[in-house]
């Protein structure tokens, strides 16, 4: 549930509702509503929420468990200067979807 990873994520932080708040240039009291369950933050605060956590968006929105997929971005795109084939880049795709399935199956345990 959304509210619950943004109470969670602050808290983990150690940040007062207040001090996201701040961060996020809203009031107080929209936080307490996020992590209440009385409001969603829109897109674009989603966004700056997920940047401040250093969390993907799934992740936040709860549709993974995998906090954030940077690792495996970095190994796919990096390639020292190699040109890729259209095969190879969809080869790396399908990697990428298998290292996080793996990881969704291990954080599950």
């Amino acid at each position: 549930m959304l509210s619950k990873r943004i109470k969670n994520l602050r808290e983990k932080s150690g940040l007062s509702q207040q001090k996201l708040a701040d961060m996020l240039g809203v009031t107080q009291q929209a936080v307490a509503k996020w992590e209440g369950d009385k409001a969603e933050p829109d897109t674009s605060m989603l966004v700056k929420i997920s940047n401040i956590f250093n969390v993907s968006l799934d992740y936040l929105l709860c549709k993974t468990n995998v906090k954030n997929y940077d690792i495996i971005e970095t190994i796919a795109a990096h390639h020292d200067g190699e040109e890729w084939t259209e095969e190879e880049l969809e080869e790396i795709e399908r990697f990428k979807e298998f290292v996080r399935m793996k990881r969704q199956q291990k954080d599950k345990k």
